[in-house]
């Protein structure tokens, strides 16, 4: 994603939810700003780099493409297909070779060790590296040849992978793309777009990788990989005010990504274990309240087992989705919430699953239902993924890891608390755009469904404006996924509150 002008209209929405971001990013320990030694790090770059000890090979002839949001120009990752005899589909996705502008313990990468994330706010986006890398030099830009690491993959019919290998590879982007326009030409509700048009075979090149990412899909889904609806809002401005908050909808070219880089982040993590290298593993315990995701399925007629079955939930989800395609979002977000977040963890370079010192096995990832998963695909905007470049170039070029195991302990742990932080910052920016467009409306009421409760309060969501808030009383008994009737009780822009009471 691309960051809003810096230059809005003083005293505009935009400006307004702009410096609420600043002051948020600094409250939850994130800083808002570049150093001037990491600004004068990037600008002192003549061009994108050129060299880089692990091999290299000569891929820019490949009909690469990207696909991402339609703003974006920060590009981490390329994808191509190539049919195989048998059936099979050899797939590239390439990862823009950030680590080469970006060396270890420089101004910029002490920045982004601090932050360890791009934090995207509806008004203004903080990237996790200066716009000069980011956006520019370690971008995989528009027909720009660049340095990137190659994951390839080996696609059965099936869905199964048969055989994996990484490398560096020198890449040229043919086509930059986006979801909403690629989306509706997949599902024959718009044209080609024209950037793909103008490039002979491109067609057929995201017709082949669309199929790939549904058999990939599939074949985890059989393994209890968890299907859900985004209840994420995006804002819309018209100039510098706030028009609206509309919520993200299902795309199948974001299924495309979403599917190659869930199975290049598992190619990885194999790839570092099988030579001896530790990674960094992004993990999904066991959900937290499985017993109350027993009662929301019990409230359908389905009974789950006494304990966490991934295949189990995937298909009562599945049945759900079906059964009730308009209130499937709500379930979505209820499941998600009790599930609990992900963490980063060490994968110490041994036999898998071997136990850590603390006595506790590496878990893998719930939701996506594989054991082997790290960051690796997005390097300009996540900190784990830099470092998993890291350790993969080492690996390739036959040096030494440039981590031992105490480091990246504390590296999990910094992007974990890093992470969550981002996460609140968002939530709290998009709650203040939410109450600037909701202010006129305190006193109406609307249906809603609980999303959080604890010690800490009773959170509700209303779909119709989307906006979340929470519950200023009449919280006794109540619990994740319960539906009621709230009133809209009062807001504060500068807090991000929105408040309710039963109705």
């Amino acid at each position: 994603m691309n960051p809003a002008p810096a230059n809005a209209t003083p005293g505009s929405q935009r400006a307004r939810l702009r410096a609420i971001a600043t002051r948020v990013m600094r409250e939850r320990g994130l800083d808002p700003e570049f150093p001037a030694a990491a600004l004068a790090q990037a600008g002192a770059l003549s061009g994108p780099p050129e060299t880089t000890e692990e091999p290299t090979r000569d891929l820019r002839q490949l009909l690469w493409c990207s696909i991402d949001n339609d703003d974006s120009r920060d590009l981490d990752q390329l994808s191509v297909a190539e049919p195989l005899p048998g059936g099979d589909v050899r797939v590239l996705v390439a990862v823009a070779d950030v680590d080469a502008a970006v060396p270890k313990g420089s101004p910029c990468d002490r920045h982004a060790a601090q932050n360890t994330t791009s934090v995207y706010t509806p008004a203004v986006i903080f990237p996790m590296l200066p716009e000069r890398l980011s956006t520019d030099l370690t971008s995989l830009g528009d027909q720009e040849d660049r340095l990137s690491i190659v994951v390839e993959t080996v696609v059965t019919p099936g869905g199964a992978v048969r055989s994996s290998d990484v490398y560096g590879a020198r890449v040229r982007n043919r086509a930059k793309l986006a979801y909403n326009s690629v989306g509706a030409w997949l599902d024959g509700q718009g044209p080609l777009p024209q950037a793909a048009a103008s490039v002979s075979g491109m067609a057929e090149q995201l017709r082949i990788q669309d199929r790939v990412a549904q058999a990939l899909n599939a074949t985890r889904r059989a393994r209890g990989a968890l299907e859900f609806e985004s209840s994420e809002v995006r804002a819309i401005f018209h100039g510098d005010e706030l028009s609206d908050m509309a919520p993200e909808r299902p795309n199948r070219a974001k299924s495309i990504i979403e599917n190659l880089m869930v199975a290049a982040n598992g190619v990885t993590a194999v790839f570092l274990s099988a030579r001896g290298f530790p990674s960094l593993r992004r993990v999904v315990k066991s959900p937290e309240r499985w017993d109350r995701i027993r009662d929301l399925a019990a409230q359908s007629g389905i009974t789950l087992p006494d304990e966490p079955d991934a295949i189990a939930l995937s298909a009562f989800l599945t049945k759900r989705r079906l059964a009730s395609p308009d209130t499937f979002v709500d379930l979505s977000t209820t499941v998600i919430k009790l599930l609990g977040s992900g963490e980063y963890m060490v994968e110490r370079p041994a036999a898998r699953g071997a136990k850590r010192p603390d006595g506790s096995g590496t878990p893998g990832h719930f939701a996506l239902a594989v054991h082997d998963y790290s960051h690796s695909t997005a390097p300009n905007r996540r900190y784990p993924d830099l470092i998993t470049q890291r350790l993969l170039k080492a690996a390739l070029a036959g040096n030494r890891t440039p981590y031992d195991f105490e480091d990246l302990d504390e590296i999990a742990d910094q992007c974990t608390r890093q992470e969550d932080a981002a996460k609140k910052v968002e939530r709290q920016v998009r709650k203040s755009a939410t109450a600037m467009l909701v202010e006129s409306r305190v006193g109406d009421t609307f249906d809603a469904i609980v999303t959080g409760a604890s010690n800490k309060g009773t959170f509700v969501r209303v779909w119709t404006p989307p906006m979340e808030g929470m519950l200023m009383k009449g919280r006794a008994g109540l619990d994740v996924g319960d539906r009621l009737r709230v009133r809209l009780d009062g807001v504060d822009i500068d807090r991000g509150y929105i408040d309710f009471v039963p109705a």
